[in-house]
């Protein structure tokens, strides 16, 4: 079966945001503690999260459960993965980051963050204040695929799989939608993406659904548009050269 692209983000599925949800915070937002189940590869809180910040899936989602916080005013990005609220106690997580966006910041070898590749989330999302309201998207995308090799590629900076066959794609894997690609015939927002899709090319950042990309959740998003994404196969892309490719 040819395998597609299909948009992981949009308005609503069953009553919840669909995509990954961020919230925008300032300096005097408090910060509040976070207990992490894997502590020893998290940064330490306290986070400045809102108690009201949005979780990815709602706050019965029992998915991934992100939650991203954005510091406008200092330029740090806080992640969190499987992240729940305790009320006045802060918030529970298995695991979490913090990224300095001053500077190009990875994390130590082998070292996941609040995503399963090592890298910053955020960064990767598709937007529709970049898509629809600037008309350019000027960054790679992330993107799953359901079965990956257990090796990476900086600036990825970890695996998550016990797969070893050379032929599954590792973390980090960049691919491009060739130069030739036909753009006509797409919606105007979609072409936006496409072009991105062609320039900066997406990321393989966690194991998920094959060619999900990742994308933030907005009312103002038309799906039956989105949906033109699924026109594109897997065969339309191509990988880019990898170096530096990380394995045991």
């Amino acid at each position: 079966m040819t395998k597609t692209l299909h948009p992981d983000f949009g308005t609503q599925w069953e009553g919840a945001p669909i995509g990954i949800p961020y919230v925008v915070v300032g300096r005097d937002q408090p910060r509040v503690p976070v207990r992490f189940t894997d502590a020893h590869e998290s940064d330490p809180g306290p986070y400045p999260i809102p108690p009201d910040a949005p979780i990815e899936g709602g706050p019965q989602g029992t998915g991934d459960r992100h939650v991203l916080v954005l510091d406008r005013d200092r330029w740090v990005l806080w992640e969190l993965f499987n992240a729940h609220p305790l009320g006045k106690a802060g918030w529970k997580a298995d695991s979490g980051a913090v990224w300095d966006l001053k500077t190009n910041q990875v994390r130590p070898p082998r070292w996941t963050s609040a995503d399963a590749a090592g890298l910053p989330i955020l960064p990767g999302l598709i937007r529709y204040d970049e898509v629809v309201g600037q008309k350019s998207l000027d960054h790679a995308v992330r993107f799953t695929l359901s079965r990956t090799r257990r090796a990476y590629l900086p600036p990825a900076s970890h695996w998550a799989s016990d797969l070893r066959d050379d032929d599954l794609p590792p973390m980090g894997m960049r691919l491009r939608l060739k130069a030739g690609f036909d753009l006509s015939g797409y919606a105007e927002e979609v072409r936006v993406i496409l072009r991105a899709l062609k320039t900066y090319g997406m990321i393989l950042a966690d194991n998920g659904s094959d060619i999900f990309l990742s994308g933030a959740p907005d009312p103002r998003w038309n799906d039956d548009t989105l949906r033109q994404l699924r026109r594109v196969q897997a065969k339309d892309f191509e990988v880019v050269e990898m170096t530096g490719l990380v394995t045991e």
